[in-house]
């Protein structure tokens, strides 16, 4: 899967699934512009992505601001003149609970990074997909329809992103772009270790049929395929990476 000259935005590409996928369009060929907000982790996956040529461009910034990402969307254009590929990766989890008294807050932490700037980097980026035929990666999670106690908050986030996803998919067809979702069952990643959360257990409350946890790389797989011209016919559809979870 070769992405010589095509230039692809990565949100949230500081660490787990993000930066997996931005080190792997590197070695693909891509010119990939790796968003997020620590600026020690990017230099990480900047010094990675250069071990596949100098095609990148880091750009620290916070999407969950208009203005930043706005800034996002300019720098690209101004770069490399056109977008191809967006992959909405940046997300947060955070426990809620309606009795526990954070839920509003909570909330509305979580759609500020997970759901609203999705929906305007879209917008953003719109003009420029319909000039490439290029198209959208949103990463969700098999929350937005599996219900965990706590997470209910988050899943409404995912299920509304998936949601908000396939409307895309519709109105954009017609202009050669197409919009797929990825849902991730549980991810080895730092999400959990930046919502103050211990590592998940394999062990413990969630049975998982194929008794494991997937890693960035393969979700990043997923991505690429989805971003490529073998996935030319598919659009408006939602991938679960889960290991069997939500069949229990």
């Amino acid at each position: 899967m070769s992405f010589a000259d095509k230039v692809v935005i990565v949100t949230g590409a500081s660490s787990g699934i993000g930066a997996a996928t931005a080190i792997k369009l590197a070695q693909e060929g891509a010119s990939v512009v790796i968003v997020g907000r620590n600026e020690e982790k990017l230099k990480n996956v900047s010094e990675k992505c250069n071990s596949y040529g100098n095609r990148h461009h880091v750009v620290k910034g916070d999407i969950s601001v208009e203005a930043e990402a706005r800034r996002i969307v300019d720098e690209t254009i101004k770069k490399y003149g056109k977008i191809d590929v967006l992959v909405n990766n940046a997300g947060i989890l955070r426990l809620a609970t309606i009795t526990g008294g954070s839920m509003l807050d909570s909330y509305d932490e979580i759609v500020n990074t997970n759901l609203r700037p999705v929906i305007h980097l879209t917008t953003l980026t719109a003009a420029h997909l319909m000039a490439s035929k290029g198209n959208i990666v949103n990463i969700s999670s098999v929350a937005a329809t599996k219900v965990t106690v706590g997470l209910s908050a988050y899943g409404t986030s995912k299920a509304a992103l998936d949601h908000f996803s396939k409307g895309a998919a519709l109105e954009l067809a017609p202009h050669g772009v197409r919009v797929n979702v990825i849902s991730p069952g549980p991810v080895t990643t730092d999400i959990r270790e930046n919502a103050g959360l211990p590592p998940f257990n394999i062990q413990g409350n969630y049975k998982i049929p194929l008794n494991r946890v997937s890693s960035s790389e393969e979700v990043a797989d997923l991505v690429l395929f989805l971003a490529s011209d073998k996935a030319v016919g598919v659009t408006g559809s939602v991938f679960v990476v889960d290991n069997g979870l939500v069949l229990n």
